[in-house]
């Protein structure tokens, strides 16, 4: 600061502080620090409100309150909200003057992410990017005006395919989609009736149809979107889209083997793999997560709670060997006169445990003796608790992915009707 007096006052909603250059050089918050950098008043108007040489005296048209406890911060050490005062009031005085959410002491760190939760003001990554995007595309937006109609023609295609809550067409064509997806399946089961290769050979020709319009549909589909997508690179990489792919390709890969063996049985031998790749277009079923809330909030879900999966699969794993192990010795390797064949090995006793830990017990194989029984009801008492201690959070991320994607879908809700009612 090459300028003004050698004491300098902040006035943050008219409560004045009065620092030395050298405190505010160093000061932890960072504008207030900014402030010593600052070679004109022109740059010291960039941090703060306004600016009075004669006193030397900043201006912050700022929450005095907040601040006071922010400066209690400074001096000891630890944050913590202001009573009486909106969480994300204070957080955003906490953004303005360089702070961050862990600064803040645990307790209030889980209030305030309690508070973003119900009021479905957590963004995920995807969100803060489109944010980011939306916000920074001013020049975008002046070179689809600059190019004409068809960019803007190109962008509204892309929301019709890409977003099916964005107008009236989408949610027309997102309809039409799941009567495809449902006619689909509903002939890809009739398919393995036992009754289907004697049916009637007209019958069969129709279902074929059926099955090729609806391929062709999600064919054309595809390519649409692909076509109209910003990033084509970034469109391949979506797992929906890997999906969709893996739909497709077994059908016109099995039209072609066929076509290429024709009816010759010795020449059938790729049966096997076209059997595998016509049950891969089950994950047609998976399209229907861009048109239902529910499928949308699981995929989310496991997205953010990979790290409570592992954990999970950990614990199961680490049980199962241990208890695996004990089941085989106590079954099988203590007596062998009267032994438990079912637990010849521990492999084979990992099926118990997994079974038992799970609660499920099919009763295809159980232990006999008193040692093995006791060992049986440890492990299932044990599987209640491992199961139970991920299960809380993966609960939590669930709620709050339900009540984010919903938020979501209530905003494009009133574009939608706003749109319709213009």
């Amino acid at each position: 600061m090459k300028f003004g007096k050698n004491i300098c006052i902040l006035n943050v909603g008219g409560t004045k502080y009065a620092f030395t250059r050298e405190v505010i050089k160093d000061f932890p918050l960072r504008r207030v620090s900014r402030l010593h950098s600052c070679s004109s008043e022109k740059e010291v108007l960039e941090v703060c409100d306004d600016y009075d040489r004669e006193r030397n005296e900043f201006f912050f048209d700022r929450h005095s309150e907040a601040f006071v406890f922010i400066m209690l911060y400074v001096r000891s050490g630890k944050l913590r909200f202001v009573p009486q005062m909106c969480e994300l009031s204070f957080y955003n005085e906490m953004i303005y003057w360089g702070l961050e959410s862990s600064h803040l002491e645990f307790c209030c760190q889980r209030r305030l992410e309690d508070r973003m939760s119900d009021t479905y003001t957590y963004f995920s990554e995807e969100d803060i990017k489109a944010e980011v995007e939306s916000r920074g595309e001013e020049d975008q937006v002046t070179r689809f005006a600059s190019e004409g109609g068809n960019a803007r023609w190109l962008e509204r295609m892309r929301r019709t395919f890409e977003e099916p809550a964005s107008s009236v067409a989408a949610q027309i064509l997102a309809s039409v989609s799941v009567v495809f997806v449902i006619m689909s399946m509903v002939i890809l089961c009739a398919s393995t009736l036992p009754d289907w290769d004697t049916a009637k050979n007209n019958t069969v020709e129709e279902h074929r149809i059926i099955e090729a319009v609806c391929i062709g549909w999600f064919t054309a589909e595809c390519i649409v979107r692909f076509i109209v997508s910003r990033d084509k690179c970034e469109f391949v990489c979506r797992p929906l889209n890997i999906i969709d792919l893996l739909a497709i390709t077994p059908y016109y890969v099995s039209v072609a083997v066929t076509a290429l063996t024709g009816e010759n049985p010795q020449l059938q031998r790729a049966g096997v793999t076209l059997r595998v790749l016509r049950m891969m277009r089950i994950f047609w079923l998976i399209k229907l997560a861009r048109h239902f809330l529910g499928l949308q909030t699981l995929g989310l879900t496991l997205r953010r709670c990979y790290r409570e999966m592992v954990m999970l699969l950990v614990f199961v794993f680490v049980a199962m060997a241990i208890f695996s192990a004990l089941a085989q010795l106590l079954e099988h390797g203590l007596d062998l006169e009267s032994s438990n064949e079912d637990y010849a090995s521990i492999p084979a006793a990992c099926w118990w445990v997994i079974i038992s830990m799970t609660t499920v017990g099919y009763g295809d194989m159980y232990p006999i003796t008193i040692p093995g029984r006791v060992l049986g009801g440890v492990c299932v008492v044990s599987g209640i608790v491992l199961l139970a201690l991920p299960i809380t959070f993966i609960y939590h991320s669930f709620v709050q992915c339900y009540h984010e994607l919903k938020f979501r879908s209530a905003r494009c809700v009133r574009s939608l009707s706003s749109e319709f009612l213009n």
